[in-house]
Formats: C-alpha cells, sequence, structure tokens
C-alpha cells in the first residue's frame, strides 16, 4: 500500500480520501478546517499540519481544490519544491484548462509526472468510491495514476495530453447543464399543458426525448428514481458549482472560437438562478425558477 498525500477535504475531496484509507493506503491529509480534519481522522486518514507535511514522503499528491488559483499556488509552493522525484502527482479540482497545462508544464521541469483527473457524480459518488474521472497527462503518468483513482471511482478514463482531463470535465457539464435547463423547462410545459408528470415521464423516457438528467436525475419531485428532487433539492451538486463550470467551459469556448449558444444560454439561466438565492441547492432546483415557483431570497 501506497503513501499518499491528500490536500483539500471538502465535500468531495473528504469522501475520496475516505476510501482511499478504507483500501489500505496510509493517508497524509490536509485542510484549512479543523471539522474536515477531524473527520478525515474518524475515517482513517493522518491529519497534518499543513501541505507540506502532507507531501513530504508521498508515493501519490492527490488534490482537491476549489479554483485554478488555489491549484497554482498550492503547487508552485508547497508541492513541486518538496514532492518525492518518483511521486505521482494528481489534481482533482476542476479548473481552467490553461492552468491545468500551466502546472502541469511546471512540474515536467521538475522531473515529475502529473495528470489533471477532475471527477463526474458528486458528493454521493464520491462516498461510495463510485466517481468516474477524465484524466490528462502523459500514458506514463496515467499508468502510474491509475491504481490511486481506482480506489475512488468506477471508471478512470484516459482522455489525452496534460489538461485534456479538464477539457472532457467542462464539456461534459455544459452538456449537463444544458440538458438540465431543457429537461427542467419541459416538464414545466407538459404541467401547463395538463399533462401527469409520472405519465409524461413514462413516455418521455422511453422515446426520443430520453437522457440522464430525465431518467436519472429527474428534476421533478416523485417522478423516477429517488434524486435530489425528492429532498427538497438537497444535496447533489450545487447550483453554484453548475455555474462555475458553465462558465469555465464559456471562457473556453471563447479561447477556442467555438460557437456555444445552448452552452451560453445555460450559464444565463444559472447565474440567474444563484443571484436570486439558489446557489446552495442543487443543479436541478434551476426548475423552480423556470416554473415560477422558487421562494427564494436576492443575495447581496
Amino acid at each position: 500500500m501506497a503513501k499518499i498525500a491528500f490536500i483539500g477535504l471538502g465535500n468531495m475531496g473528504g469522501g475520496m480520501a475516505a476510501n482511499l484509507a478504507k483500501a489500505g493506503h496510509e493517508v497524509m491529509a490536509f485542510d484549512l478546517s479543523d471539522d474536515a480534519l477531524a473527520k478525515a481522522r474518524d475515517n482513517g486518514c493522518t491529519p497534518v499540519s499543513d501541505a507540506v507535511a502532507a507531501v513530504t514522503g508521498a508515493e501519490a499528491i492527490v488534490t482537491m481544490l476549489p479554483a485554478g488559483k488555489h491549484v497554482s499556488s498550492v503547487y508552485a509552493e508547497s508541492v513541486i519544491p518538496n514532492a518525492d522525484k518518483h511521486a505521482i502527482l494528481i489534481d482533482c479540482s476542476t479548473i481552467d484548462v490553461a492552468t491545468a497545462r500551466q502546472v502541469a508544464s511546471r512540474a515536467a521541469d521538475a522531473g515529475l509526472a502529473m495528470v489533471d483527473a477532475p471527477v463526474s457524480g458528486g458528493i454521493a459518488a464520491a462516498d461510495a468510491g463510485t466517481l468516474t474521472f477524465m484524466v490528462g497527462g502523459t500514458e506514463e503518468a496515467f499508468g502510474k495514476a491509475q491504481p490511486i483513482l481506482d480506489k475512488m471511482g468506477k471508471a478512470v478514463i484516459h482522455a489525452g495530453d496534460a489538461g485534456a482531463g479538464q477539457a472532457a470535465k467542462i464539456c461534459n457539464n455544459m452538456l449537463l447543464g444544458a440538458t438540465m435547463a431543457a429537461t427542467a423547462e419541459t416538464f414545466a410545459l407538459a404541467e401547463k399543458l395538463g399533462l401527469d408528470l409520472q405519465t409524461f415521464y413514462d413516455i418521455s423516457s422511453q422515446a426520443s426525448g430520453q437522457s440522464w438528467s430525465m431518467t436519472s436525475y429527474c428534476p421533478v419531485p416523485g417522478v423516477g428514481p429517488e434524486t435530489p428532487a425528492d429532498r427538497d433539492y438537497a444535496g447533489g451538486f450545487a447550483a453554484a458549482l453548475m455555474l462555475k463550470d458553465l462558465k469555465l467551459a464559456m471562457d473556453a469556448a471563447k479561447a477556442s472560437g467555438a460557437y456555444t449558444p445552448m452552452g451560453g444560454e445555460a450559464e444565463e439561466l444559472y447565474e440567474r438562478f444563484v443571484d436570486i438565492g439558489g446557489g446552495p441547492k442543487d443543479f436541478s432546483a434551476i426548475i423552480k425558477m423556470i416554473d415560477d415557483s422558487w421562494k427564494g431570497d436576492k443575495q447581496g
């Protein structure tokens, strides 16, 4: 079993680190939150005082951080200068492609192997060890990272060179955001037309309108399998995080010259929803704004 540094123990990282410990790895865990460190200890990890202490002597270094600026600073200040030359660096944060490639380049210049490995699946999948990892990096780096990622996910897919994991993640989530918005407005229309929503689900889920957003993550309470909609849209994937990913996708589209009108519309809808207080709710709660039943408060 390996000695693994895990930096970033939030809603996603905490469960991921716990699964590595459950698999028998020695997990040296660091986060700025004392509560997160205490939970990591309860889950079999060893809390440490700072990122350098986590990284020192580790065979693998996993990071799960909020944004590109955090990834850039943590790798520049703590990871790259202190990592063992044989360690594999695995960044599971969702960040912009340019930053992912810049950090990977700095790691390569220091003689270190690194992959970007953002995830799909949400908090429940992080806790259950059933995430999907989209991985960017060399074949050699992917080979070193895969046994570690396998302990946290159900699928580990090599997307291409450095930054390809991030590119795949933002493209996937742009599609998800757009299809969820379309699914939500379709159910709202079906209701206004007098259709029974369970009956409409039974029809559309077996017809050409079927999508993952409908059959696996239906935004209507009591319809289809259990989803955050059945828990007042608590848990799942926060609308604020969907907006973050859509903004990353739109930035990437602008930089690459891609035309993404549906992605742009989804970004605008989620920005409106977050602005009126929907940010903490699951992203499927966008249906509450579309059907005019949202009672959230405008946030300052």
